[in-house]
């Protein structure tokens, strides 16, 4: 199986805290077992970055700590997509003319990454922005409370 996991999943992963850091960090534990393909958006690294470093935490997430638990927990297994410059004109004039702005446009760049990507599962906490944004993926989002990760072959 193949998955892309969207930042909302992956900042709620990182932070014991969080309501969802037991089903979030269960899909991260999957891919570190080799259990699934993971991919994830180049745009969503950026993304979890800000918001661990903006996050009103006690104490406050740094800059290197935030980078290394993007190392540790992210990149050390899983596949990034990028954008071309051409896939980011072609989604944004789709945005125009359907008529997603602001924030939903990063949405919108994830999704399209998950597209590129080929995944069965767009794993994200906000699946109706996601199936608004690219209704060609709207089958393939799924909740990480909806599906669990997958058991590693035997």
């Amino acid at each position: 199986m193949k998955a892309l996991l969207d930042t909302s999943v992956i900042v709620a992963a990182q932070l014991p805290a969080h309501p969802d850091y037991a089903t979030a960090s269960s899909w991260l534990a999957g891919a570190k077992r080799k259990a699934y393909q993971l991919f994830v958006s180049a745009h969503s690294l950026a993304e979890v970055y800000a918001v661990l470093t903006r996050l009103r935490a006690k104490p406050k997430i740094k800059g290197p700590t935030a980078w290394k638990l993007l190392e540790e927990n992210v990149l050390s297994v899983a596949t990034v997509i990028e954008l071309s410059g051409d896939q980011y004109k072609q989604l944004l004039s789709q945005a125009a003319s359907s008529g997603i702005v602001g924030g939903a446009t990063y949405d919108a760049v994830i999704a399209k990454a998950a597209e590129v990507a080929q995944v069965d599962h767009l794993v994200t906490l906000n699946e109706s922005d996601f199936r608004r944004v690219n209704p060609a993926m709207a089958g393939r989002v799924v909740s990480p409370h909806a599906l669990a990760p997958p058991h590693p072959p035997s």
